[in-house]
């Protein structure tokens, strides 16, 4: 098959988030089932492109074509800056939604399949059914729309309907229309062939009032037409062995005396006590309420008050900082913070902690899961879209399981996990077992391309 991957950001040239391993790494694991690929994508002011041609090849031969356009793209940000989203978003994505056809006409890539990420490229599947349906250049293309987060949907005012470029009027309720505003995501989700989101649960969710973001409806009108396909993690990229950001690197076979020595390293570069023998409950990601920081607050005092300390790391909403900064005050010898965007750090955390704290209101998919995994770190997480696709309650009776789990979304319920987790730990032979279980488990990109697969194939049958 010829695809064409349209993404906002691609691994390694930009990069706000999992959107952008996704696009990097998938694009690769289907290329090498045998499938020609092209990704068209902005070229940023940041991007990491050292060549001046608007073209560069990644994985064996795939070319990576970019979208150049001085005033929207380059800037500082990708979305928007410190003050909020700029103003002209739904300008400068349609202007790439219109260009990515051009593109593939001045490369000459007929495509089978056009793969649109988000609501950044939620045009093309719209444009690809009014503006060029009578095109013979694009009369074999069909698109597919993956929904890797459906809160951000690409809301801007009614009265910019005109910039889209669309020919006719679909500014109604089974067009773009939305609460008398426009909605790129719901376009897409109406028009396009074909629409994945980033795990199985993940696609069942998004269909009730609960988790539908108010497009619930939309989604159950296409629910034929809806999979989920949960993300692979680029365990080239994720490595504890290989890791240049680790003190002390290491693989199953030495993990048990490794692990313990990035603990004191990361105990000591955030001022706790060195103990070794003290469990590390980690944090790595946005600080936000959707990454569910109000109930890791809510019980970080029962937490510590058992003799455990709490490392946290990331950036995002004041309130929790300051709800951070004051839990350290309160317990320098048990909380670590580094509120900071750091990747280095964030490594060191995934190396170093004994369990990782993942309790999210929801989440499409989660990577933060998988390399804790790999880096023999147990998950304790909610039970919701791509971690209950993931993370499975550990059973040490039957020796079955890779975390542990909770239903109800609660300090309480999420106080009980982690008393259990400490129950484990506290029983050296069994936590052993579960950080060896843990590090063999593999979410890996070549299944999730074969099921990419699949759904490309209905989509052009």
């Amino acid at each position: 098959m010829k695809i064409v991957m349209c993404a906002s950001e691609v691994v390694p040239f930009a990069k706000t988030g999992g959107l952008a391993d996704v696009c990097g790494a998938l694009p690769v694991a289907m290329e090498k089932l045998g499938h020609e690929l092209v990704i068209i994508t902005p070229r940023y002011k940041t991007s990491n492109v050292q060549v001046p041609a608007p073209i560069v090849r990644i994985g064996e031969n795939i070319r990576v074509c970019f979208i150049e356009h001085h005033h929207f793209f380059g800037r500082e940000g990708l979305y928007g800056e410190a003050e909020g989203d700029y103003q002209d978003n739904l300008e400068r994505f349609a202007f790439f939604c219109h260009q990515s056809f051009q593109v593939l006409r001045d490369i000459k890539f007929s495509p089978d399949i056009i793969h649109c990420h988000d609501w950044h490229t939620a045009l093309i599947p719209v444009l690809l059914k009014i503006n060029h349906r009578h095109d013979p250049f694009f009369r074999h293309a069909r698109s597919m729309l993956t929904i890797h987060n459906l809160a951000y949907q690409g809301l801007f005012s009614k009265y910019q309907y005109h910039k889209l470029g669309i020919r006719g009027n679909i500014f109604h309720t089974q067009g773009v229309e939305f609460y008398d505003k426009i909605n790129l995501l719901k376009g897409g989700i109406i028009y396009a062939d074909m629409i994945t989101t980033v795990s199985p649960q993940y696609a069942k969710e998004i269909q009730t009032r609960e988790l539908g973001c108010e497009l619930d409806g939309v989604l159950q009108n296409r629910s034929h037409d809806v999979y989920g396909i949960l993300n692979g993690l680029d365990y080239e990229a994720w490595n504890p062995k290989d890791d240049p950001f680790l003190d002390f690197p290491f693989d199953s076979s030495d993990i048990s005396d490794l692990k313990g020595q990035n603990k004191l390293v990361l105990q000591a570069a955030l001022g706790l006590p060195l103990q070794e023998k003290t469990p590390v409950f980690g944090f790595v990601g946005r600080l936000c309420a959707q990454k569910g920081l109000d109930i890791i607050m809510a019980a970080i005092d029962e937490i510590v008050a058992q003799d455990a300390q709490v490392i946290l790391t990331g950036v995002g909403d004041r309130k929790y900082h300051r709800m951070i900064e004051e839990a350290a005050q309160r317990h320098p010898h048990h909380v670590g913070k580094h509120l900071k965007f750091d990747e280095r750090m964030a490594h060191k955390i995934y190396a170093a902690s004994d369990f990782f704290l993942m309790p999210s209101v929801y989440e499409p998919c989660g990577l933060g899961q998988m390399i804790a995994l790999r880096y023999g770190s147990i998950p304790i997480v909610y039970k919701t879209g791509g971690l209950a696709d993931s993370i499975h309650l550990y059973d040490p009776i039957h020796n079955t399981g890779n975390g542990f789990v909770f239903t109800d979304h609660t300090a309480e319920d999420f106080l009980k996990a982690v008393g259990e987790a400490l129950k484990v730990y506290r029983h050296r032979a069994l936590m052993d077992e579960l950080v060896s279980q843990a590090l063999r488990y593999r979410f890996s990109w070549e299944k999730s391309a074969k099921e990419y697969e699949k759904v490309y194939q209905k989509c052009t049958s």
